[in-house]
């Protein structure tokens, strides 16, 4: 599913101390697309997905996604679009110590009072190396483990656009890259749409296009060139702000 943003704004705090964050960004993520959205810290990179994901409310411009624009809609009928179409993956696991590792997966389910697919259920489990571990509860499990069940609860819907924040900031490198590998496959064999909030260039690099915010505005979108390339960029755009 498409996700569309169109001079999309957002200002925190008033008078003299407001800060934007977002200051008229138009931009698209395209069905089955793997989008990494990177920038130095306050660029609004986060707050350009929040917006997008229906957990922020812009104060100007339009979201849509897909053919639903969610930036005016009800507060009931954008967490039911969220529960039923979007996926979230946070650096913040966010797994209740009480409940299994399958409860965790399913309980958004529950919530909905859907039924789970469990052959679905059983292709991200099993992907995402979880097989032999649903009986076990988050503190039996080490933060990359608990990085995965919080990855299969956002699959767990088949959500048609799933939206990342640092998902890998907490995780050793081999762990990551299982990961971005699944977050990839997600894009290229399901056809979601991936957005990823990262300061990784390696973690940047999975995507198919990388987006730089600064200052609230997009400086550069473009298709991934690489580890190097993406770091060069980055580099510069830290060097520029330095001198102002």
């Amino acid at each position: 599913m498409t996700v569309r943003v169109e001079k999309l704004t957002r200002t925190y705090g008033g008078g003299s101390a407001a800060v934007t964050a977002l200051a008229g960004v138009d931009v698209t993520f395209s069905r089955g697309t793997f989008v990494a959205v990177m920038g130095p810290s306050g660029s609004g990179k986060s707050t350009l997905l929040q917006c997008a994901a229906g957990l922020d409310r812009p104060d100007a411009g339009q979201v849509w996604i897909g053919d639903i624009e969610i930036s005016r809609m009800a507060e009931a009928k954008r967490t039911e679009l969220r529960r039923n179409r979007i996926g979230f993956i946070f650096q913040a696991f966010n797994l209740i110590g009480a409940l299994t590792v399958e409860e965790n997966i399913v309980l958004p389910l529950r919530l909905a009072g859907a039924n789970p697919d469990r052959a679905w259920l059983a292709y991200v489990v099993e992907r995402i190396g979880l097989t032999e571990r649903l009986r076990h509860r988050p503190a039996e499990l080490s933060g990359g483990q608990q990085q995965r069940v919080a990855i299969a609860r956002a699959l767990a819907t088949r959500p048609d656009v799933i939206f990342c924040d640092e998902p890998t900031g907490a995780l050793d490198s081999t762990t990551a890259a299982e990961v971005l590998g699944l977050l990839r496959a997600m894009a290229d064999e399901h056809g979601q749409t991936v957005v990823m909030v990262t300061h990784d260039p390696v973690a940047a690099s999975y995507a198919d296009r990388v987006l730089v915010l600064a200052d609230g505005r997009i400086v550069s979108d473009t298709p991934q060139l690489g580890v190097a390339r993406i770091a060069e960029q980055l580099a510069a755009l830290d060097r520029r702000g330095a001198l102002r």
